[in-house]
């Protein structure tokens, strides 16, 4: 589960940083739905890092509400799996 965890938050983090570069680049960018489908898939911690880190889709309302709400659910669950 630690190795799943690591990976997912690794690919939305790279992710996140390479939406940003494609952006800056005016090249074909990555769907926001993939973006938020790594932070639903428990990568949230790794979004919003990436989001935090390289600055990116923060004045977006649906990043912003949304992945830190992910990562306090996702939290939540896992400490009920694994916290006892």
């Amino acid at each position: 589960m630690l190795a799943f965890l690591l990976l997912m938050n690794a690919s939305g983090f790279a992710i996140m940083l390479l939406d940003k570069n494609l952006a800056r680049r005016h090249r074909r960018r990555v769907p926001e739905a993939l973006l938020l489908a790594f932070a639903a898939c428990f990568g949230s911690a790794g979004v919003l890092a990436g989001m935090l880190i390289g600055h990116h889709k923060t004045r977006k309302p649906l990043f912003t509400v949304t992945v830190p709400v992910l990562l306090l659910a996702q939290g939540a669950g896992l400490y009920l799996l694994f916290g006892h």
